[in-house]
Parts: C-alpha cells; sequence; structure tokens
C-alpha cells in the first residue's frame, strides 16, 4: 500500500507516520492533537449553525480596509503578498470570514453566562491602589501610625523605616487584585475611604500601615475586561465540547 507523504524535506518525501514520530518524539503530539480538536469543533459548530452567518459586504470591507493600510491597493503588489504568505485570495477570503463567524459565535455561546461569570471572578478582577509600610514590631507600627494621625508624612515614613523594597517609592504597592489580598487585609481595605490609614495589620509576622489611594472596581463596560471573560468561558465551552469527543489515532 502506497504511503501517503505529508511533506517534503529537500525533495524527500515525509510520511505522515514519520511527522507523527517526529512529533512523539518531541513531546508535542499531544498539543497538536489539541489544536486539531479545537479547530474541528469550531468548524462544525459553525457549520451546524444559521445564527453566525455575516453579511457578505463584512469581508469585502475587511480585506479593502486591509490591502489599503498595508499599501496593498495594486492588485500585483496584493497577488505579491498573497504568494509569499502561501497563501491565495480566495483563502485570506476565507479565513476573514471564518474570524467574523468565529467571534459571533463566542458572543452566541457566552452572552447567557457573562453576567454571572463576571460576577464569580470580580474578587480577582477588582482592583486597589495602596501604599504601605511595612516593619518587624507593632510597637513600631503603632508609633509610625500615631506619626502619620499627627500629621507625619507617610511617604517620608515609609521611605525611613519600611523594610520592604517598594518604600523606595514611598510604599505605593498597587493596583493589586482584591482577591489576592490575605482575607484580613482585604476586609479592612474594602470599608476604608480613599486617603484612609489602615492597620496595624499582622500579616506573615510583620506589621503593616496601608494608606488606600484608589478604588479600581471592575465592569462589563471595560471592553477588554469583557472580551477576555468572554474568551475564557468560549474556552471552557470547547474543553466540554472536546472532552465529548470519541478520539482514535490511527496512523497505517
Amino acid at each position: 500500500m502506497e504511503t501517503l507523504s505529508f511533506l517534503s524535506i529537500d525533495d524527500r518525501p515525509i510520511s505522515i507516520e514519520q511527522t507523527v514520530k517526529y512529533l512523539q518524539s518531541s513531546g508535542k503530539l499531544g498539543q497538536f492533537i489539541s489544536d486539531v480538536l479545537r479547530q474541528y469543533v469550531i468548524e462544525q459548530e459553525i457549520q451546524g449553525r444559521d445564527d453566525v452567518e455575516i453579511n457578505p459586504a463584512l469581508t469585502e470591507q475587511t480585506v479593502i480596509d486591509f490591502r489599503l493600510k498595508n499599501q496593498l491597493a495594486d492588485p500585483q503588489a496584493f497577488q505579491d503578498w498573497l504568494t509569499n504568505n502561501g497563501t491565495d485570495y480566495a483563502r485570506f477570503h476565507a479565513s476573514i470570514t471564518f474570524n467574523f463567524k468565529l467571534e459571533k459565535l463566542k458572543t452566541l455561546v457566552t452572552e447567557a453566562k457573562l453576567p454571572e461569570y463576571f460576577i464569580e471572578q470580580k474578587i480577582f478582577l477588582d482592583r486597589v491602589v495602596i501604599s504601605r509600610i511595612v516593619v518587624d514590631s507593632r510597637e513600631l507600627a503603632e508609633e509610625l501610625q500615631l506619626q502619620i494621625a499627627e500629621g507625619g508624612s507617610f511617604e517620608q515614613l515609609a521611605k525611613e523605616y519600611s523594610i520592604l523594597d517598594d518604600r523606595l517609592v514611598n510604599g505605593m504597592m498597587g493596583p493589586i487584585s482584591r482577591g489576592t489580598m490575605p482575607d484580613k487585609l482585604r476586609a479592612a481595605i474594602d470599608v476604608a475611604t480613599p486617603g484612609q490609614l489602615v492597620g496595624p495589620i499582622e500579616i506573615d509576622g510583620r506589621y503593616g500601615l496601608f494608606r488606600v489611594e484608589q478604588f479600581l472596581p471592575a465592569s462589563l463596560d471595560d471592553i477588554q475586561l469583557k472580551q477576555a471573560l468572554q474568551n475564557e468561558l468560549f474556552e471552557k465551552w470547547l474543553a466540554e465540547k472536546i472532552q465529548k469527543l470519541t478520539v482514535k489515532l490511527q496512523v497505517s
């Protein structure tokens, strides 16, 4: 039986079987199969749905915009670009259409779950800008707290007494995720107002004074954040779909 050639190197044919062996040897076969399964699920889903269709004019305009942006308005220049990038007009056009359909599929798959997922993740998405002075003893922390209450400069005291490297920038930490804070620090910060001093709070045997500079609450109105959460949800959906597939590696 004739062995199918997958590619050739210096005119020497490399079979699919040998290609798989190379991937196994390099430890990349699993990722290769994962990529194939991912694309398979996406394309099957797009082909089986009517609600991901897009207006062909959108693709045409995107091609025009791309050519103008990249100085490829001249037909021959565009053809040379296609050739140099190992594609042709039909495949280039199809890839743009596919990407639009993929984004529409992401929205359709995730829109119902997105608000709840955002609430679940909000504690990690909300950020707070804080400054701190960290010392080894409660007594010193309380003395510094008193000095600040009496008008002492937080920034100057941070430079003089804090034992952490951020003393060099007046103790400025932020922005940091609320979800990564120790529970007792987060509880104190959550009820504070900007400019308010919190502490001393004991964390890992050290004592910290913390000043709230700014709250940065997360919102789905943030387009980049919304897209990031949408992508996370979509990948979870894909993983569930892939887990249900029966996959057999068949190399003759």
